[in-house]
């Protein structure tokens, strides 16, 4: 666009300055009396010795010069264009002799060929006038500041627009390569939660397959003890399954904002204890310990009975499952409150994380352990849930974590309002 628009100026700068010129050169073909005050007179009313041929110069002022220029460039779409000009009388070989007539900033100009652009037109005699070997050589030099800001500040909109569709074309690109992302990800993120739930559902059915091929055997049959304890096995497995469905239902209800809290008046540190109190067979079992610091001076907030417990039971769940092999679990909860909230806080001794697992956290089926690796298991809900509990109580949760010496997990609580 701008190579074309510098060619679109030159050739009306061409045609501005040719229209000039021309005009001009028809006053080139008169002659005037000696002493007269420009009073055309007859070829044949006096000798050549007693008449002299005329100059644009002799004829029109700067003024006058630079409205005909001025009319030229209304006529050739140049209206707004700024010029400067001079009328130069030549020699022959075309080398400025004398300059006659120049506007203002001409010879400021005329240096910076870099930023301008000029145009030549000589102003020759019409042909077959009486004067055309006998006028003087002169010539008139139009010059154009800063053109190429001329053409620029032309194509303003253009320009505009020109980058507007790049960005779009740019934007449009990135969201187009963030969603491709976005979709491998999320079929990621599928295949992992298939695989985990396959692998939870496929344990429980397959020891109830199990316990019901004994059932069918003669001599279990006969023995009420043996009959009884593969019941309660197959009872067991079958809560099991219950509460992995449960907790697939739960994700799609947090998941369209559904989840409907019963709030009461509950005392956290009450909470706590219980769920200590739950694990502590389980923290036997590995030779590790609870250690609680409840310093909160007011415990009593408003929340859910069964979601309260749930996430505190789901963070101390994870900080054993996340343990270091052969290292004895440790895990520390305390509280603090300063009259407006109550902070839990809950530090454990365990593996850690890593800072682009503990981006990710909180996203629902994200897993530290993917695929096939069921070392630890679960579908990955467990702190999704947490954290939509903690907002839906007004509360925030925050997490630190060094990869190797353990994670701390901070919740605000509102405290409950007298």
């Amino acid at each position: 666009m701008i190579v074309i628009k510098e060619e679109q100026f030159h050739h009306k700068l061409l045609d501005a300055t040719s229209m000039v010129g021309a005009e001009l050169s028809e006053y080139k073909g008169s002659m005037i009396a000696q002493g007269s005050n420009h009073f055309p007179w007859k070829q044949d009313e006096f000798t050549l010795e007693m008449l002299k041929p005329t100059t644009v110069a002799s004829r029109f002022t700067t003024v006058q010069l630079i409205d005909k220029i001025k009319k030229a460039f209304i006529a050739n779409g140049l209206a707004d264009t700024h010029f400067e000009f001079a009328l130069a009388s030549t020699s022959p070989l075309g080398m400025v002799t004398y300059w006659e007539r120049q506007s203002g900033n001409f010879g400021k100009l005329i240096e910076d060929s870099a930023n301008c652009y000029s145009y030549i037109y000589p102003i020759e005699p019409l042909s077959g006038s009486f004067a055309e070997n006998l006028a003087p050589r002169e010539i008139i030099w139009v010059i154009v500041p800063n053109s190429k800001g001329i053409i620029l500040k032309e194509l303003r909109w253009r320009i505009a627009t020109a980058g507007l569709y790049t960005i779009i074309i740019f934007a449009a690109f990135f969201l187009t390569v963030n969603t491709i992302l976005r979709q491998k990800k999320l079929s990621e993120i599928k295949n992992d939660f298939i695989n985990n739930m396959t692998h939870e559902f496929k344990t429980p059915l397959a020891t109830i397959s199990l316990a019901v091929d004994a059932m069918k055997n003669d001599k279990v049959l006969s023995d009420k003890d043996k009959m009884g304890y593969f019941s309660s096995i197959i009872k067991e497995e079958n809560q099991r399954m219950n509460r992995q469905v449960e907790t697939i239902l739960k994700a799609a209800l947090l998941d369209k904002q559904e989840v409907d809290l019963l709030l009461r008046p509950v005392h956290v540190h009450k909470v706590i204890q219980d769920v200590a109190d739950n694990f502590e067979l389980q923290l036997e079992e590995k030779k590790g310990k609870i250690n609680l610091q409840l310093n909160s001076f007011n415990d009593l907030v408003d929340a859910d009975e069964v979601h309260l417990p749930n996430l505190i039971n789901n963070l101390v769940d994870n900080s054993i499952k996340y343990s270091k092999n052969n290292v004895p679990p440790e895990i520390t909860i305390s509280t603090i409150s300063n009259g407006k909230k109550m902070t839990i806080r809950l530090e454990d001794n365990g593996i850690g994380m890593s800072r682009e697992t503990v981006k990710k956290i909180f996203e629902k089926f994200y897993r530290a352990h993917t695929g096939n690796i069921h070392n630890v298991k679960g579908f990955g809900l467990g702190l999704s849930y947490v954290k939509t509990v903690i907002e839906a109580h007004g509360g925030e949760i925050k997490v630190e974590s060094t990869l190797g010496k353990g994670s701390i997990f901070t919740i605000d609580l509102p405290l409950r309002k007298n």
